[in-house]
């Protein structure tokens, strides 16, 4: 009988995580390989399967490179299975995805939710949303590290409330190891949790906060973070003018009233928890954590004003990422709050779920598939898997916008470098001076690439050692043709 009811609830509990991960992933518009961030990831992991790769991108991907290791690691495992780098990249989202999900239901019962709290909670989660001016998603339909670093934040998180410390250190240094700035907000909750929880190991928390203040000075003068306390000049501001989620001076007043409203719903509800006789012992170091992520938050305004580089560069607003998390979970226990309630909100969030991935994949891009493992078969892809069989040190002269318009940047498909991938290079200039004026200058001169001519063909190739041109096939110039499909053409600049 035990042995029948234990069979029992693992089917349950894999057919729900099998729920959540088609859920989550529908609403996320499907999964994909090579889009948005991996524009970085997967050429640094690239790079690091064949260094022959990149010998002029290598030092724009280091950008980012240098402070992470999360690009090692997945080179590492791609290695060590002799996969594909797309099937790896599959499977570490599928992963994903399930320490999501299951960190989420331990999370929740760890604050003695319903099961049909737990359920409203996960179907929430699946409801793919942006994180107001910060950047970030709740979810990604891509491998991305931090999706995989928050999962373990969360483990962490319910740790606090279990009174496991020892364990949310480990989950929070492994996120750590897989997305650095992710990780800083879910140890600042593990600190804040542990003052609150154990004001007898106060003294000891003062010792480790010197002793990491002592480090933070370390890194920031001889480490890895070395040079970074300087204030970005307006040519780096410039390259990162569209991103101003960096700044939160810069927010409409509807950001500052979402964000700031995360603190005070978490707050309400434990309040409302408490006075029912609901709320469990550890429950308050969560809202402790929150104040602490809010604080930061409030310290970093004026230093992002003053356009300190470390500051803009550690991202600071997505702590509203944890507490937008947090906010879910007070929703699912507010909705949840009687039998009958509870069995029309889960109905109502299964049906909104549904419909709402339903529309993404089947109306509003039909195009695209529930996963789609590899790059999709296109005539960019095609010209790019004729380039990726050319010589490895090709450098290639394409539209900035690109990875965008095409839905695949050169540097994926192809494997080879680029003069300019607009969105992602910009990205990548937060972290390096060197790379935004890198940036401004390559932006500045391909700004008319739609008109592109012969004689400004042959003297970008001679600016920047560009051995071909792709163009779409429309558009003719007085070159040699190396390949030619229905909709691009590549011409030979050397």
């Amino acid at each position: 009988m035990r042995r029948g009811s234990l069979a029992g609830r693992i089917a349950a509990g894999a057919g729900a995580a099998a729920l959540f991960v088609v859920l989550a992933t529908a609403n996320s518009g499907g999964y994909r390989f090579g889009v948005s961030d991996q524009a970085y990831y997967v050429p640094a992991i690239q790079h690091l399967l064949d260094p022959t790769l990149f010998p002029r991108d290598s030092a724009l991907l280091d950008a980012q490179s240098s402070l992470m290791t999360s690009d090692q690691l997945m080179a590492g495992v791609v290695q060590a299975t002799t996969g594909s780098l797309p099937g790896v990249a599959a499977g570490f989202y599928l992963i994903s995805l399930l320490v999501l999900i299951a960190a989420a239901v331990y999370f929740a019962r760890s604050l003695q939710f319903s099961w049909w709290a737990v359920a409203a909670f996960g179907l929430l989660l699946t409801m793919r949303h942006r994180i107001a001016k910060t950047g970030a998603n709740s979810l990604e339909g891509y491998m991305h590290p931090r999706q995989m670093a928050f999962g373990l934040g969360v483990l962490a998180l319910a740790s606090i409330v279990r009174n496991r410390f020892g364990v949310a250190v480990l989950c929070v240094a492994m996120a750590g190891v897989l997305h650095p700035t992710t990780a800083l907000w879910f140890g600042l909750a593990v600190v804040a949790g542990a003052a609150v929880r154990h004001p007898e190991w106060r003294w000891q928390i003062g010792t480790i906060g010197v002793l990491g203040g002592l480090a933070a000075v370390w890194a920031v003068s001889v480490g890895p973070l070395a040079g970074r306390l300087v204030t970005m000049d307006a040519l780096w501001l410039q390259v990162l003018d569209t991103k101003d989620y960096l700044f939160p001076t810069e927010w409409p007043l509807d950001a500052w009233l979402l964000n700031l409203a995360y603190p005070v719903v978490i707050w309400w509800t434990w309040r409302a928890r408490e006075r029912r006789g609901l709320a469990v012992q550890g429950e308050s170091a969560l809202v402790a954590a929150t104040v602490a992520l809010t604080a930061v938050f409030a310290i970093s305004i004026p230093l992002t004003a003053l356009d300190l580089a470390l500051a803009v560069q550690l991202q600071i607003t997505r702590v509203f990422w944890v507490l937008d998390f947090l906010t879910l979970a007070s929703v699912a226990w507010w909705i949840t709050r009687t039998p009958r309630l509870a069995i029309v909100a889960v109905a109502l969030l299964a049906i909104a779920a549904a419909a709402r991935g339903y529309y993404l994949l089947e109306v509003w891009q039909p195009e695209r598939q529930l996963v789609t493992v590899d790059l999709p078969k296109t005539p960019w892809v095609d010209a790019m898997t004729w380039l990726r069989s050319q010589p490895a040190d090709w450098h290639v002269l394409a539209d900035p916008d690109h990875a965008w318009k095409y839905g695949v940047s050169v540097r994926i498909a192809a494997g080879r470098d680029t003069v300019l991938e607009g969105v992602k290079d910009s990205a990548l200039a937060l972290y390096s001076r060197d790379v935004a004026v890198r940036v401004a200058a390559r932006t500045r001169d391909l700004v008319d690439f739609p008109l592109l001519t012969t004689a400004r063909a042959r003297a970008l190739a001679a600016s920047y050692e560009a051995d071909v041109v792709i163009v779409e096939a429309a558009h003719q110039l007085d070159l040699p043709v190396l390949y030619r499909n229905d909709q691009f053409v590549i011409f030979d600049l050397r």
